[in-house]
């Protein structure tokens, strides 16, 4: 974005007592032909530049004058201007800090730049949860992001199913999947690390006692992995079916996964321009209930009890939904 990119050429000009557009373009990945269009840009925007001509010559910042960004890079300063403060930090308190950021921000970009970022906001918007669902209440997130932030233990009563679970925790982050809060903890009892949600947190105390993160431990990485792994555990029945091509492409949403790749097993295109699939799923139940929103664009070829099982919801539905006489 050329946006992102005169901010970034901001932040280097700080940076550097002098450059010539060659240096620059090198550091910033474009041409030279692209570099002094990009300089001319911020000083039609009011970024008072001086060139120097000679040998030793170059571009600089006239001295004293400072765009007032330092700590944060061009594509933050460009995506706190944007896209505002997000929900989920607010609810994790940091609404605030991001707030003051982007207040730095509009204050601070020059009126190009600026009214480029309102572009960008005027024509795109983040919604984490998904359709039909709002987001998941979690009455002790406050307590648990005060823990994730002090490194702080928790004691907790977790619901599962309908029984109560007391779990001493060393809480290490927070994620946020589709409107839903989940907890990242090392549970000291048998140093295992495990996932919680924070909506079936009952109750929360937190603890005088401090901990040492592990130095090695990657949130993103171990949520990616950790992902992955329950997804193949959960999958324990083997299911071919027949489905049109929009179907196939509406598996994932159907079954609930970020993509097929930890249950499609095979596919191959029919003759008559569907498609042969066999893949994992859940249970028996559970599999005739995602399979029956594909409607007619579905067919079981085995095992036959699903099989059995969808015609006999479908022969059902049609006798529930017959035309009244």
């Amino acid at each position: 974005m050329r946006a992102e990119r005169l901010v970034a050429l901001l932040f280097t000009l700080q940076r550097k007592r002098g450059a010539t557009a060659a240096e620059l373009a090198g550091e910033l990945g474009v041409s030279e032909r692209t570099m002094h269009r990009d300089l001319a840009a911020l000083r039609d925007a009011g970024v008072p530049l001086w060139t120097e001509q000679g040998r030793n010559g170059g571009v600089r910042l006239v001295d004293g004058w400072r765009a007032r960004l330092d700590g944060l890079t061009s594509r933050e300063a460009v995506a706190i201007f944007a896209f505002g403060v997000p929900e989920a930090l607010g609810a994790l308190g940091l609404g605030t800090a991001v707030s003051a950021a982007h207040a730095k921000v509009s204050a601070s970009l020059p009126k190009e730049l600026r009214e480029q970022a309102e572009h960008v906001a005027g024509r795109f918007h983040l919604d984490a949860p998904g359709w039909f669902r709002g987001e998941d209440p979690a009455d002790s997130l406050a307590a648990v992001t005060r823990a994730v932030w002090e490194s702080r233990q928790l004691r907790i009563s977790y619901r599962r199913r309908d029984k109560l679970a007391e779990r001493l925790l060393e809480p290490l982050g927070l994620v946020l999947k589709a409107g839903v809060w989940y907890l990242v903890a090392r549970v000291p009892e048998d140093d295992a690390i495990r996932t919680y949600r924070v909506g079936r947190i009952a109750s929360v105390e937190l603890l005088d006692q401090r901990f040492s993160r592990p130095a090695d431990f990657d949130l993103p990485g171990w949520w990616r992995r950790s992902s992955a792994e329950f997804e193949r555990w959960t999958m324990h029945l083997e299911v071919t079916l027949r489905l049109s091509a929009r179907a196939f492409r509406r598996l994932p949403q159907v079954l609930g996964l970020e993509s097929m790749g930890s249950s499609l097993l095979e596919h191959h295109p029919l003759a008559d321009g569907w498609i042969q699939a066999r893949l994992m799923m859940e249970t028996e139940h559970i599999a005739v209930g995602q399979l029956i929103s594909l409607g007619s664009e579905v067919e079981v070829l085995s095992p036959a009890s699903v099989r059995a099982a969808l015609a006999e919801v479908g022969a059902a539905i049609a006798a529930r939904n017959a035309p009244q006489e």
